[in-house]
């Protein structure tokens, strides 16, 4: 410094008056302090809110899987019915068919007695429209005979009545 200071040449005399020196290592600690502090509430914040969160997912989840668990259970006893009705509907559907089926059998075999019965009321009808031509006949002739009759007893008579008299 003094070959530097004969360099120079000159003198210089630096007084400073200032407070006294302030320890900047006690107000490092302090602020240190400080963000520690803060650090470890904000870590305990993020600590109780992070479990907070935890705990509310599990509660969620355990109410999803129940919800889950009992979905399933329905759709099962669900495609059971679905099942037992299926087999009904099947079980319905053939009946269904056969009972058509005896439906179209009876319908066929009372269609052909229908028609028999009719041919016979058919046969029985022209017999009755001769019996009653016949009748017609006979009766027409029966008067005529009772009107011959009736003449002939009336030539007797006449022929009586000339014989006697």
């Amino acid at each position: 410094m003094n070959a530097l200071r004969g360099q120079v040449g000159g003198e210089i005399s630096v007084e400073m008056d200032a407070a006294p020196g302030v320890d900047l290592t006690k107000i490092l600690a302090e602020m240190r302090e400080q963000y520690e502090s803060l650090a470890e509430k904000n870590r305990r914040d993020a600590e109780q809110w992070f479990f907070s969160k935890t705990e509310e997912l599990n509660r969620e989840v355990a109410i999803n899987t129940e919800q889950l668990q009992s979905g399933k259970t329905e759709i099962t006893e669900l495609r059971r019915t679905i099942q037992s009705l299926e087999i009904d509907l099947q079980s319905q559907l053939s009946t269904k068919a056969a009972l058509e089926g005896t439906l179209a059998d009876t319908e066929a075999r009372y269609g052909t007695q229908l028609a028999q019965l009719q041919a016979l009321i058919t046969s029985v009808e022209e017999q009755l429209a001769e019996l009653r031509c016949d009748m017609e006949r006979q009766n027409h002739e029966y008067r005529m005979l009772l009107d011959v009759k009736c003449r002939l007893e009336q030539e007797i008579a006449t022929y009586r009545r000339l014989l006697e008299g």
